[in-house]
């Protein structure tokens, strides 16, 4: 039997195109025809979100916080910067490890600045931003070793940054979502204290790259076929790494007892459906999973809460599923 035909493509409703638009008007080249360093320098989608806020008149001054603060941890390949934003009130509050996305290739703790900001002020917690090891100068699995080494550093200094150890939260986007779903992993079979909630927000789940969503959105923009293409031949020493079940999150062989999961998915994303898989699979596992897509909006969206209204609700579910971990419910 053939093969039904993609979906076309979602269009983005008016406030994702908007800053589509200034992201096109940026002349940023596509990233799989750059070398890594190259891609490191183009723009981002939160600067289009910027320029797009200067086009409006309103001010591009981040979401205000309590208090940030710049730190480093020591991963295994040495030192690493980590970033703590502290919400305004009274501690010890809970914690949140926030791990970046950017295909374990490009991206940094500035690019994704927003999310964090939201996270802190969402779930009236510290949020920890980590970053890690990036390819293609270290390979698979240096940025999932690396992510696990900022959970260890959380868990042991979370009282010296006004944060309570015993409430403890991993939040990730994108590549970050996949390294966030391992770090709760790990912590299950490592023994360490558990967090209380896991928030993927579109994860990397499968080694899949036909699947639905990925032929709906192979064009789609700010992410497309041919970047997760070019991110995996970067991450991984042979494509044969990709079926790893620290990857391919669907092929873990036992999900039973893993935090709870926040799962966001965008419509207009290639990675759609690896976050309706991994919800699938956990929830055959019997794991508690609230999984909400935002149609209109694509993948990078959850940060652009200063244009799009969808992220703010999105920023919200995540708060809220956070807050409902947090305090035992």
């Amino acid at each position: 039997m053939a093969k039904p035909a993609a979906k076309p493509m979602a269009k983005p409703n008016a406030q994702q195109a908007a800053v589509l638009e200034e992201l096109g008007k940026l002349g940023g080249k596509p990233i799989e025809t750059l070398t890594p360093v190259e891609a490191r320098k183009q723009p981002s989608p939160a600067d289009a979100v910027k320029a797009l806020l200067t086009r409006q008149g309103k001010p591009t001054t981040p979401e205000a916080v309590g208090k940030v603060e710049d730190r480093t941890f020591q991963g295994p390949g040495g030192s690493l910067p980590l970033r703590i934003y502290t919400p305004v009130g009274k501690g010890p509050f809970p914690v949140v490890l926030y791990l970046h996305g950017g295909g374990w290739v490009i991206a940094d703790l500035d690019t994704y600045d927003a999310s964090p900001r939201a996270l802190a002020n969402a779930a009236g917690a510290v949020v920890v931003s980590a970053h890690y090891r990036q390819a293609p100068e270290h390979k698979f699995p240096a940025a999932h070793e690396d992510a696990m080494a900022a959970y260890q550093w959380v868990l042991e200094n979370a009282a010296g940054i006004d944060g309570d150890p015993k409430r403890v939260a991993v939040v990730g986007e994108s590549a970050g979502g996949n390294l966030a779903a391992n770090v709760a992993i790990m912590a299950r079979d490592k023994g360490l204290t558990q967090p209380l909630r896991q928030v993927l927000v579109y994860p990397v789940a499968d080694d899949d790259m036909n699947s639905p969503s990925y032929l709906e959105n192979a064009k789609a923009k700010p992410l497309n076929k041919p970047m997760m293409q070019w991110f995996a031949q970067h991450y991984f020493a042979s494509m044969q790494q990709a079926a790893d079940p620290r990857i391919s999150l669907v092929d873990q062989p036992n999900l039973k007892g893993v935090a709870p999961a926040t799962i966001i998915t965008a419509q207009i994303d290639p990675l759609r459906s690896d976050g309706e898989k991994y919800a699938a699979a956990l929830k055959k596992a019997g794991v508690a999973v609230n999984h909400v897509n935002y149609d209109g909006v694509a993948h990078e969206f959850f940060g652009m809460g200063a244009v799009i209204d969808k992220a703010k609700a999105a920023q919200k579910v995540a708060g809220d599923d956070l807050k409902k971990s947090f305090s035992g419910k």
